[in-house]
């Protein structure tokens, strides 16, 4: 037998034995992903509204992240010792509901913070008055005006809400921003979509988006 008939030979062999293990990598990289992926929350099961943990201890102080509960927008904002001594001696007069009278809140988040860690600010962030997407804007003054105290500004009608999301009087929303249903499982995760131990909330019972 000549060396090109060898060599013809074990080169088939190889690109079948390479073949073969090729195909079985991505077969076995198929029925892992498979098993992971069925491990995943399925996307009905996320907008059912499925519990979100989120890892806090990566806000920064003064800082906003959003992520995405039952298809909404959460905004989580970690307030500095200064917002919230600015909030809790702010003129409230300026405030359509200040007190959170309106069902736009659980009962643990009615208070002057409107959540169960003053620091840790949990909202869906739409406008009350047609979905826009309100901005974080926590520091005073600036192009907003000398009277702006901080908080959230909508750009699209110019919806103004304070530092704890209550809104003011005299623009085009109604009501405060809604506050989700959540809990503190340990001291950097968040869930989102779930009360805190022997407390009732269901957010469908919010009075308006």
């Amino acid at each position: 037998m000549s060396d090109s008939i060898v060599d013809e030979g074990q080169t088939r062999r190889d690109f079948l034995f390479l073949t073969a293990a090729t195909t079985g990598v991505v077969a076995t990289a198929a029925v892992l992903w498979a098993m992971v992926d069925s491990m995943e929350p399925s996307a009905d099961v996320i907008a059912a509204g499925a519990p979100l943990d989120v890892d806090i201890s990566q806000i920064k102080p003064g800082q906003q992240i959003v992520v995405l509960w039952r298809a909404h927008p959460v905004y989580i904002a970690n307030r500095t010792q200064p917002l919230l001594d600015r909030l809790q001696h702010s003129d409230t007069s300026r405030l359509s509901d200040p007190d959170s009278d309106v069902m736009q809140q659980p009962d643990y988040a009615k208070n002057w913070h409107r959540s169960i860690k003053p620091e840790y600010l949990v909202l869906v962030g739409i406008c009350t008055h047609l979905g826009c997407l309100p901005r974080f804007e926590p520091d005073p003054g600036g192009a907003l005006g000398a009277d702006w105290p901080g908080g959230y500004f909508c750009p699209c009608h110019g919806s103004r809400y304070d530092l704890a999301a209550r809104v003011f009087k005299g623009v085009p929303a109604p009501y405060n921003l809604p506050v989700p249903p959540h809990r503190f499982v340990d001291d950097k995760t968040l869930r989102i979509g779930e009360n805190p131990p022997n407390t009732q909330f269901d957010f469908d019972d919010i009075v308006q988006m």
